[in-house]
This record gives structure tokens, C-alpha cells and sequence, in this order.
């Protein structure tokens, strides 16, 4: 059995693990023991380090020690860093863009101007800028405060605002903006379009893509999409892969963006494979680009992980010898729900202070629903503490019906997480009977 080294310790990582352990040895570098990954990595007799998954000379170490011949990432931070170029360097089967290749999602002028010269249609209109002056006057030019903030770097899904969402007014959409060009040296200015968001995300050899099943993702903190951005809350995978609001010529037109995006990208050399996951807007006017991650989403992950057919050997096999196709990457018809639990603090204070609570893991998966845990480390016993202010863990149930697959969640929730935290309660509400 090879070995594959996984780097990130999320709840992508969690799942991506699982997948991983079915067919590998697997091997992690973690700052600090992420249960569901040390379980995966022990259940196939690999190995984990803890210690800075950044720091190349340790993770440089660990490969060369361990002899270990692959490597997945699906990390925005880790992969703008050239963990995957380290690996590929070493000589190592690889998942995952280079940080050239991830520059389509750690430099949204790049994305859009790759955009712009492939599909103009699906651009929405947007100004980068540079300097003080020319924001305050094209923020000046707008009636109010309909237009979106939009930070050049990485923000783990937490840095766009929307006016009148995230922000009141153009005063104080102006100092956001404001914030983010002193934080980079330019920032984005964007309208605020009228239309239903949703994500495709693609499997991808550099040449062929495959597109998953479509999520639906929660973003904001508290129900009925109020509060502030954040990573994401929930999210829901439908049985015909589909959104109720899609057509399967949406799905085409996205599709063929991020091949043609990936063409463009990959033209002098392989700077990209592993996972494409574009965000879309469905307007009356047609669909509109977003933005580019250049790998998974996390929660949408746990959906698509969840609906993988295809063992992940042969995936990555037929990644790396640029043969993917619909034929040997193939999906279940069902129904995912996934649910993430927070801290009181989430999304709300910047306050690192870790946060005991108490979890009955075991009553969890007695009701058939599984667990992965994110920024969340096991003290003893029942006994978890955070690490860090980002979400604890996901609970996500698989299911023919998706009434059952909600109902699962919120009943395997019920009485065995700790009063001390918090998820959403209305995750699918509108898409259940």
C-alpha cells in the first residue's frame, strides 16, 4: 500500500482523510491533533507529526524519513505557500495546484481578468483599485450603498462584504474598503447583482474536468442568513446533483468556464490539477462569475466526499495520468446534509480563548451520522477544546431522502452537544417538506 501525505487540518481534511485511508497509508503534519485525521491515519497504519505544516524543511524531512510517495492538498494558505511545488520537487504524486496555479484563487484581479478575456459576458461589473482617490469617487458614483467589497487576498471565506448586508451605508462600506487597500494595495469594487448564488465545483487532471454534485451552502452565522460572513454553517448535496434553481445548462456554461479558465492556466506547463470550484451568481440576465477556489470548499467537501462513488485510489490515479473522465469518476444518487457547530464567539469576536465543551461522539454515530472535526482538539473522555476562533466540527447524514438525511442531523444534535455552542437551525428548512 503507497503512503500520501495530507497537510491541513480542517474538516476538508477530516473528510478528505477518510477517502485517503481507504487506499493509502496515510501520513499528516498537523499543529495540533485534529481527532478525525489521527484516527483516519492510525486506522491505516500511517503516520502523523505534529508540528508546522508550513515549515518546508520539516514537511521536506518527513517525506524523505517516511519515504512517501504522495501528496494531497487542498489548503488555500498551504497551497499559495508551494507545498504542492515542495512535493513535486521531491518527486511525489500530487493533488492540488501549484502557487502559480492557486494564484486563480489568492489574486481575484488575476481570476477576473482571466474571465474577462474568456466569457466578458459573465463579469460583473468591477473596479480594481490601487489608491484612496479613485475609491472615494467610485464609491461616490454609487446612488448607495449597492455595491460589494471585495479584498485581493485570501480571507478563508470571511473577507467579502455586501452592502446592506455587511455593511450600512457608503461611509462605512468606504472605510471597509478602505481597510483592505491599506491591507494589500488594492481592492476591488464590485456591484451587487440580483440573483441566486450557488458553487460547481470540478475534479480536475489539468486537461479534463469533472463536475461533482452541486452544494448548497450556508454562509452566514445565524439563521435566516443574518450576522456575518463566515466559512459556512451548513450545506446540502441533492440526490440528482442538481439545485432546485439550476438547469443543467447552467451547470454546462460554469463547466465550460473552468475548463477554458484551466486551459489558460495550465498552457505552458501543469500548474493545475486536483479541485476547480467556481462561484456563480444565476441572474435574469444569465449566469455571472464570482470568484475561483483552487480547492475544496469547506462544508461542501463533506457532501461531495460523501457522494464519491469512485474509490479515491482510482481518482487519483486518473488524475495523475490525466485520464479523468464521467466514465471512471462516477457519483451516488443521494441526499447529504452537513451541519457545522461553532463556539458562542464564532464569526463574531477575534478572542482566541479556547473553549471547553463536552460532546458525546458516540451517541452521534450510534444514530448513523458521522463527525468530522475542524478546529477542535479531544482533552479525555466526552471532553473537547477548541484551537483558534474557526468553526468545531461537522455532523452530516447521507440518505435517499433528504427530509430523513435533515431530520438525522438535528436528532443526533439534540441533547449530545454541549448547550455552549451553537449551529443553525434552519439548514434546509426551504428544501424539506
Amino acid at each position: 500500500m503507497e503512503k500520501c501525505l495530507l497537510l491541513g487540518n480542517g474538516g476538508r481534511e477530516a473528510v478528505i482523510a477518510e477517502y485517503v485511508s481507504k487506499n493509502y497509508k496515510l501520513y499528516s503534519v498537523m499543529p495540533y491533533e485534529n481527532p478525525s485525521i489521527s484516527k483516519y491515519v492510525q486506522a491505516s497504519n500511517g503516520k502523523f507529526l505534529i508540528g508546522d505544516p508550513f515549515n518546508k524543511e520539516l514537511v521536506k524531512k518527513f517525506i524523505q524519513d517516511e519515504k512517501i510517495e504522495n501528496c494531497i492538498i487542498s489548503s488555500d494558505n498551504l497551497l499559495q505557500d508551494g507545498l504542492i511545488d515542495l512535493a513535486r520537487q521531491l518527486g511525489l504524486k500530487t493533488f492540488g495546484p501549484t502557487s502559480k496555479g492557486a494564484k486563480l484563487e489568492w489574486s481575484k484581479t488575476y481570476a477576473l481578468d482571466i474571465v474577462q478575456k474568456i466569457a466578458p459576458e459573465m463579469v460583473i461589473n468591477n473596479y480594481n483599485l490601487t489608491n484612496e482617490e479613485e475609491l472615494k469617487k467610485v464609491i461616490d458614483s454609487y446612488n448607495n450603498d449597492n455595491f460589494v467589497v471585495k479584498p485581493e487576498g485570501l480571507t478563508g471565506g470571511k473577507g467579502v462584504k455586501v452592502g446592506g448586508i455587511h455593511f450600512k451605508g457608503k461611509e462605512e462600506g468606504f472605510e471597509y474598503a478602505k481597510s483592505c487597500l491599506n491591507s494589500s494595495g488594492n481592492v476591488i469594487i464590485q456591484d451587487k447583482v440580483e440573483g441566486r448564488e450557488f458553487t460547481v465545483t470540478g475534479l480536475t487532471d489539468g486537461k479534463n474536468i469533472v463536475i461533482t454534485p452541486t452544494t448548497f451552502d450556508y454562509p452566514y452565522r445565524f439563521d435566516e442568513d443574518k450576522g456575518p460572513g463566515t466559512g459556512g454553517m451548513g450545506c446540502l448535496g441533492f440526490d440528482n446533483g442538481l439545485l432546485p434553481f439550476l438547469t443543467n445548462e447552467d451547470i454546462e456554461k460554469c463547466k465550460s468556464l473552468m475548463q477554458k479558465t484551466l486551459e489558460y492556466v495550465n498552457k505552458d506547463s501543469l500548474e493545475f490539477n486536483g479541485v476547480i470550484y467556481g462561484g456563480f451568481f444565476k441572474c435574469s440576465d444569465g449566469i455571472k462569475f464570482i470568484e475561483f477556489n483552487a480547492r475544496f470548499g469547506d462544508p461542501e467537501s463533506l457532501n461531495i466526499l460523501n457522494a464519491i462513488e469512485t474509490p479515491f485510489e482510482e481518482l487519483f490515479t486518473n488524475i495523475q495520468n490525466q485520464t479523468l473522465s464521467e466514465e471512471n469518476c462516477k457519483f451516488k444518487k443521494i441526499n447529504t446534509f452537513t451541519v457545522y457547530v461553532v463556539s458562542p464567539n464564532y464569526a463574531i469576536s477575534a478572542s482566541k480563548e479556547p473553549c471547553k465543551f463536552a460532546l458525546n461522539q458516540e451517541a452521534i454515530e450510534k444514530q448513523g451520522a458521522k463527525i468530522y472535526f475542524a478546529s477542535t482538539k479531544h482533552i479525555e473522555g466526552n471532553t473537547y477544546e477548541s484551537v483558534g476562533n474557526s468553526r468545531l466540527f461537522a455532523v452530516l447524514y447521507a440518505s435517499t431522502s433528504m427530509d430523513e438525511a435533515r431530520e438525522k442531523v438535528y436528532k443526533a444534535l439534540e441533547g449530545n452537544v454541549d448547550t455552549i455552542l451553537n449551529y443553525r437551525k434552519d439548514i434546509g428548512k426551504m428544501y424539506v417538506h
